[in-house]
């Protein structure tokens, strides 16, 4: 998939199928939309592409809180990226960009300059300034401007309602799987090890600290959960169990993301990790002494090896 930011002076070459949208978290719902642009790309003989954003329009327009991202831009890349698409446009969102009408942005930006022939509409998809228009809108424009515009039905069956908001919600209360289903992956965190109070390492369970890449990106609730490490320059990732909280059986400490690779032997300071959530144990609580918690890192272990049917 080429990837290509747009400027004024980007002319598209090829004649495509496009669609539009943020994709953030690109789930499950996203890549039906997609197999449906490949679709009708290959029935025309016309290149597939996405049309999205730089930026959350919320960051620029200041309505409402921005929400917490699912993935960052690279992330979002790489998975329409793996979605087999032949083009990712990206338009820089600004306040220009904003006060576009649907009209002008189908006519200047999809049409003059990426040559759409065929825009497929998510069900649920409206842009434009304000939103002002809706799909049957959509369908007169294009007609106007020899675009095709066809819509896509959502993605139905296992009674799940797939969205970036729901999957927010799952890992705000700590649904993990109910969000990894939705995504159709593993919600995955990618940080740097920093340094930490060594606190686990004291009781036979050395933690890396790990600081998040993206600021914006979004935590799951406090809480221990099972997950998969990838480290940097590994193919295979290993098993581990995070705690993500305030270390309370420590005093009130800053919130931390601590993750325990079940097994692994060496210093991870300075690597960058990517962390898989696959399932939560329990909360965080405050325990009488250090010696209780480890006793509860011990079971949490045998729980993680359980859940990941993991043999170390």
């Amino acid at each position: 998939m080429e990837v290509i930011f747009l400027n004024d002076k980007y002319a598209g070459t090829r004649d495509c199928v496009a669609t539009i949208g943020f994709f953030d978290g690109v789930h499950r719902g996203h890549q039906f939309l997609v197999r449906r642009v490949m679709e009708r790309a290959d029935k025309r003989r016309l290149s597939s592409a996405v049309v999205t954003f730089d930026r959350h329009p919320r960051e620029v327009l200041g309505v409402g809180d921005r929400p917490k991202m699912l993935s960052t831009l690279e992330e979002r890349f790489e998975r329409l990226n793996e979605c087999g698409l032949d083009f990712c446009f990206v338009v820089p969102f600004n306040r220009e960009v904003s006060m576009l009408s649907a009209y002008d942005f189908m006519r200047k930006i999809l049409r003059e300059q990426l040559n759409v022939r065929e825009l497929v509409i998510g069900y649920d998809n409206r842009f434009g300034h304000n939103r002002a228009e809706d799909f049957d809108d959509y369908v007169a424009f294009g007609k106007e401007m020899g675009m095709e515009v066809t819509g896509c039905a959502p993605l139905e069956g296992e009674n799940l309602h797939i969205s970036s908001s729901a999957i927010r919600r799952h890992l705000a209360e700590g649904e993990v799987e109910l969000a990894n289903k939705c995504l159709g992956y593993a919600y995955t965190l990618t940080g740097r090890v920093e340094s930490g109070e060594h606190e686990g390492q004291k009781m036979g369970f050395p933690t890396a600290n790990i600081h998040v890449d993206d600021a914006g990106k979004m935590i799951p609730v406090r809480g221990v959960y099972a997950v998969e490490v990838r480290i940097e320059n590994e193919e295979i990732p290993r098993f581990g169990m995070m705690n993500i909280g305030k270390r309370p059986t420590f005093g009130d400490k800053p919130t931390t993301l601590e993750v325990h690779v079940i097994g692994f032997e060496g210093n991870l300071y300075g690597k960058r990790l990517s962390v898989s959530f696959i399932q939560r144990l329990r909360d965080e609580r405050a325990f009488g002494s250090p010696a209780q918690l480890a006793e509860q890192l011990k079971r949490d272990e045998q729980e993680v090896l359980k859940i990941l049917n993991a043999d170390i």
